[in-house]
């Protein structure tokens, strides 16, 4: 990702919608553009009351025609993730309240499958880390961390929290700048956003996971490698042991 020229600011958040909207490669690319949007609608990265990029932007971003495009945007309509304004200054504004943990215990898919992903995210978050924090690091995306970081610890209530603390992952993947990399981590991140909302949150992980959110943001800022690994094992641990015993 090049940093832009110096009299241009860049928002942390767009960095993030960026990394995240890449081109697909499946071939059901309807279904793809579907999934991926309201993907982002759901882990926050565009929040609730934000204006999705101009139709030709997004189309171009994630590698679909604009008709396509349309009928995904059609399809989060009638599913009550967007609404459509007219005139100027109009667009697909999102419309997603997330609910606050435990508000939903009914899990939308097998016990085991999410069991699963547990053990996918100890290797791949870790090892994400581990490559962010070997990168040399842009000022731009040091600032995309930074802000990720500032998000999760800032958020007022838990709903946004868990958001927020989705970004901040996929913030790290996206570092990388590994497509397989940011994939694996994004599908983790939603099959973990499910797990998560179907448990009530305590005060004192919360206050333990940004301990370790804070520890990892500065390895991979320092560029200590071992530790930035080393810390997210820790964190996924805990969670992990967490989620086994509420879920």
């Amino acid at each position: 990702m090049a940093a832009p020229p110096d009299d241009v600011v860049s928002d942390p958040q767009d960095d993030l919608a960026a990394a995240v909207l890449r081109p697909l490669r499946a071939h059901h690319a309807f279904e793809s553009c579907v999934e991926m949007l309201a993907t982002s609608i759901r882990l926050g990265i565009y929040p609730d009351g934000s204006t999705l990029p101009p139709e030709r932007e997004l189309a171009e971003r994630m590698g679909v025609s604009r008709s396509t495009l349309r009928e995904a945007i059609g399809a989060l309509r009638d599913a009550k993730l967007l609404t459509t304004r007219r005139g100027r200054g109009g667009g697909s504004v999102v419309e997603f309240h997330p609910e606050e943990p435990g508000a939903s215990p009914k899990l939308q898919r097998p016990r085991e499958e999410l069991l699963d992903a547990l053990a996918f995210r100890r290797i791949v978050e870790p090892g994400a880390a581990h490559a962010a924090a070997k990168r040399t690091l842009t000022g731009q995306q040091a600032e995309m961390l930074r802000a990720s970081l500032e998000r999760v610890n800032s958020a007022a209530g838990k709903a946004v929290h868990r958001q927020a603390d989705a970004q901040f992952h996929l913030a790290i993947a996206s570092l990388t700048e590994s497509p397989l990399l940011i994939d694996a981590v994004t599908n983790v991140q939603v099959r973990l956003h499910e797990m998560l909302g179907a448990i009530p949150v305590l005060d004192r992980n919360i206050d333990h996971s940004r301990q370790q959110h804070d520890a990892i943001a500065e390895a991979i800022l320092a560029g200590d490698a071992f530790k930035a690994r080393r810390v997210m094992e820790s964190h996924c641990d805990d969670t992990a042991a967490l989620l086994r015993g509420l879920m």
